[in-house]
C-alpha cells in the first residue's frame, strides 16, 4: 500500500520537457512534453519520448502536438491526458490519487493557474496546488529563499525565461518573457531558411544550438562549425551545408538581448538592500537556457553582477517542486 509520502509528486510542466519528482525518490521521470494523436479518432497514440521521435515524421493522419506553449496550456485535453500518462509512470500505478505540486511560469494569470489545477485532477490528483517557477527554481539550487537575504535566479525554459529576486520566503520583483529555448530554435531556423535556403527542422535546429550555439559573437569565433542537413528550398531536394558559429551566434543575438533586457528591468526594480545581496552572491542561471555556451559571461559582463550556473540546471525547477511538497499542508491553509 502507498505510504502518505509516496502519495505527493512535484511536476515540472514545461513547454520542451515535464518531469515528475516524487517525495522520497526524487525525480523519476523526465520526458518531452509531446503527445501523438489520431487526428481521425483524437486516440492518443504515443506520449513523452517515444512521440517527440515522430515529430516530423508521422503520416498524414497521425499529429505529435505539443500541447503547452510559451510555459502555459494551449491544448487543454491533451495537457490532462499526457499529465495522467506521466503520474501514473511516476508512480506505477494506475489508482493513484496523489497531491501535487505543479509550477507555472511567475507571468501567467490566475485562469492559466486555474486550468492547470483543473487539468492536474482531471489527471487524477487528490488535490493540486501550483507554485511559481522562478521561487521553485531557487529552491532547488539550493539558494537561502526562507533567509533574510536577497537572491537572484534566471530560469530560461523552453517557453519561458523567469527572472526574479526572491526574499523571506517570497518573490520581490519578477519578469516573465516569452523568450526561451523555443524561440532560440525558431530564429536558427528562419537564418538559415533566410541565409542558406535550406530548411530545417526543430530537432536539426536543437542540435545545432546545443552543439555550437553561442551567446557571444566573439567568442563564437572559437568554435567550430558544423555540417547540417535540410530541404533546398530551390531545387527541392535533400542538401548538405557547413555553417559557422557566428551564423548560430547571430541568429540568436535578439533573444540574447531580450533575456538580458529582462534581467536588467528586474534589477532596476528591486530594493537597494536586495540589489546589494545580489551585487554579493551573484545571479544563478537554471534551466535547459543556462547550460548555453557563454550566456553567464555575457549576463555578468551586461549587467557587472557575478553570474553562476546552478548545479543540475535542467532539474533545478522540478526538486524545487519537490521540496516545496515538505510545505504542502501550509498551502493548504491558503
Amino acid at each position: 500500500m502507498f505510504g502518505l509520502g509516496s502519495k505527493n509528486i512535484g511536476i515540472d510542466l514545461g513547454t520542451a520537457n515535464t518531469l515528475v519528482y516524487v517525495d522520497g525518490k526524487g525525480i523519476v521521470l523526465n520526458e518531452p512534453s509531446v503527445v501523438a494523436k489520431n487526428t481521425q479518432t483524437e486516440e492518443i497514440i504515443a506520449v513523452g519520448e517515444e512521440a517527440r521521435a515522430m515529430i516530423g515524421r508521422t503520416p498524414a493522419n497521425i499529429t505529435a502536438i505539443r500541447p503547452m506553449k510559451d510555459g502555459v496550456i494551449a491544448d487543454y485535453d491533451t495537457t490532462a491526458a499526457m499529465l495522467k500518462y506521466f503520474m501514473s509512470k511516476a508512480l506505477g500505478n494506475k489508482n493513484a490519487h496523489p497531491q501535487v505540486m505543479v509550477c507555472v511560469p511567475s507571468g501567467v494569470t490566475e485562469v492559466e493557474k486555474r486550468a492547470v489545477i483543473d487539468a492536474a485532477k482531471v489527471a487524477g490528483a487528490k488535490d493540486a496546488f501550483v507554485i511559481e517557477e522562478p521561487y521553485s527554481a531557487a529552491i532547488g539550487a539550493g539558494l537561502p529563499v526562507m533567509d533574510p537575504t536577497g537572491s537572484m535566479v534566471v530560469d530560461i525554459g523552453g517557453g519561458t525565461t523567469d527572472v526574479a529576486t526572491i526574499s523571506l520566503g517570497g518573490i520581490v520583483s519578477s519578469r516573465s518573457i516569452r523568450m526561451a529555448g523555443d524561440k532560440i530554435d525558431e530564429a536558427i531556423i528562419t537564418y538559415i531558411r533566410q541565409n542558406f535556403n535550406l530548411l530545417i527542422g526543430e530537432r536539426t535546429a536543437e542540435d545545432i544550438k546545443m552543439q555550437i550555439g553561442s551567446a557571444s559573437l566573439e567568442k563564437a569565433k572559437e568554435i567550430d562549425g558544423m555540417s547540417i542537413r535540410g530541404r533546398d528550398l530551390l531545387s527541392g531536394l535533400p542538401k548538405t551545408i557547413d555553417i559557422s558559429a557566428i551564423d548560430i551566434a547571430t541568429a540568436m543575438q535578439e533573444i540574447v538581448a531580450a533575456i538580458i533586457d529582462a534581467v536588467k528591468e528586474t534589477l532596476e526594480e528591486t530594493s537597494p538592500e536586495i540589489a546589494a545581496d545580489v551585487i554579493d552572491h551573484g545571479i544563478v542561471l537554471t534551466g535547459g537556457g543556462a547550460l548555453l555556451k557563454h550566456l553567464a559571461e555575457v549576463i555578468s559582463d551586461a549587467t557587472k553582477v557575478p553570474v553562476f550556473i546552478a548545479q543540475d540546471p535542467l532539474d533545478c525547477v522540478a526538486i524545487g517542486t519537490g521540496e516545496s511538497l515538505k510545505n504542502i499542508d501550509v498551502l493548504k491553509k491558503h
